[in-house]
């Protein structure tokens, strides 16, 4: 499991998100730039050991009403080739030094890991602590056949997310606006083969769960395999 570092990050993660949330096309805040507090998240494990992986959950406060974002980001020692597109910006870590932070869409390291949590080949790590799981991120996958990780596509944003188009006409959605929604079988869309839900904090204090990813796969390639 990766170590988390408790140091000086400049600029920091919200900081970063905050000059680059305004660009997306999902983004829903007005002109002013976004007041940014951390509302939740995880992370994944990179198997190589190499890649930072978090999902980090914002809300941004800036306009009438509070708005939640989803963040996948990647940190990298070095620039990762050909994604010049999807650069957030580069930071330094008090113990790693300059890092790469990516929108982690576009890093096939994440990409796979994301597909991995899904199918339940690995589980979600705490944002904050060292060796200690997430519990409170649920996933499901009721195909029968192991879903392959060969990312190879181009991430889409649109006004509602970014979407994934993965092999065998497979295709995962991002939630990256965030809405609370009654949790169990409801929370899913009908045709949806796969997810990651997850917790985060609403801004009266209380706790809000909704949907941060959700699989559709091509007819003919679902079966059944137990949820987690």
């Amino acid at each position: 499991m990766a170590v988390i570092h408790h140091t000086t990050l400049k600029p920091t993660k919200l900081e970063l998100l905050a000059s680059w949330l305004p660009s997306r096309p999902w983004y829903c805040g007005g002109a002013a730039e976004p007041e940014l507090a951390k509302a939740g998240g995880f992370r994944l494990d990179d198997p190589q050991g190499e890649v930072g992986i978090e999902f980090i959950v914002a809300a941004d406060t800036s306009g009438a009403r509070p708005v939640t974002y989803l963040a996948p980001l990647t940190y990298r020692g070095a620039p990762l080739g050909g994604a010049d597109h999807a650069l957030i910006g580069t930071m330094e870590h008090g113990v790693l030094g300059r890092r790469w932070v990516y929108d982690g869409c576009h890093d096939p390291v994440l990409v796979a890991q994301l597909l991995a949590l899904i199918e339940g080949r690995v589980q979600a790590q705490d944002q904050s602590a060292s060796d200690t799981l997430d519990r409170e991120v649920t996933r499901s996958y009721t195909g029968d056949a192991p879903l392959r990780t060969d990312f190879t596509g181009t991430a889409t944003d649109d006004r509602e997310g970014t979407g994934l188009p993965v092999p065998q006409g497979t295709t995962l959605r991002l939630h990256r606006v965030l809405r609370p929604a009654p949790d169990g079988p409801s929370l899913l869309p009908q045709e949806a083969t796969g997810h990651v839900a997850g917790s985060w904090h609403l801004p009266d204090g209380t706790r809000g769960r909704g949907l941060f990813a959700v699989l559709h796969v091509a007819h003919g390639s679902s079966g059944a395999s137990p949820a987690g």
